[in-house]
């Protein structure tokens, strides 16, 4: 079993999938953990559509915009697109106030979820809202927030501490690199340091 801080420290952004269906339990699971995560004053505003149908997910894919700073080559090919996505919804008639934090909390427990499961995961904030929410018959209150595209991964993207840049990048391997800010630089013990 894996850790919750193994997952934390070892999951990151998938996006290329082998092409393997992702049991309707797990997907099932994974937004039950999402269901669980706190939520501002308990209004509980998220909802989620799951699609695994292939049709459905090759309609999905064109609304989807992958890894601005390795484009093209963060976008997965065909025969490595994500097997399953779940929708993340915001019903705006339960609430609207404090939602960037429930979505924020439910997405990184569906991300560590998955991870634990062997799914790898891509957190997609980039996407053609009103494509979408034509496509998979969204009512109108509710707002699309994200998408988190899944699927068994084919690639393992590796953390380094970051140097002069926050982008990440692929090595000739085809190995994507993920910096990020030294802990030294981000934490403040009882004062602000400068």
């Amino acid at each position: 079993m894996v850790s919750v801080i193994d997952a934390i420290y070892n999951r990151r952004s998938i996006r290329r999938f082998e092409q393997t269906k992702i049991p309707e339990s797990i997907l099932e699971k994974l937004v039950d953990c999402g269901r669980l995560a706190p939520s501002a004053a308990n209004l509980q505003p998220i909802e989620y559509i799951v699609i695994d149908r292939e049709d459905v997910c090759q309609m999905v894919f064109p609304a989807l915009r992958w890894a601005a700073y390795i484009h093209p080559q963060g976008i997965p090919k065909e025969g490595e697109r994500p097997v399953a996505y779940i929708i993340v919804l915001i019903n705006t008639e339960k609430t609207t106030l404090g939602v960037q934090h429930d979505t924020g909390a439910a997405i990184e427990n569906i991300l560590l979820a998955a991870y634990e499961e062997g799914i790898g995961s891509c957190w997609i904030g980039s996407i053609e809202r009103e494509v979408l929410k034509t496509i998979l018959k969204v009512p109108d209150h509710c707002q699309i927030d994200s998408v988190i595209a899944l699927g068994y991964p084919l690639e393992s993207p590796v953390v380094e501490e970051m140097r002069d840049s926050i982008r990440y990048w692929k090595d000739d391997t085809g190995i994507l690199h993920v910096p990020k800010r030294p802990l030294k630089d981000i934490l403040h013990k009882n004062i602000y340091r400068t």
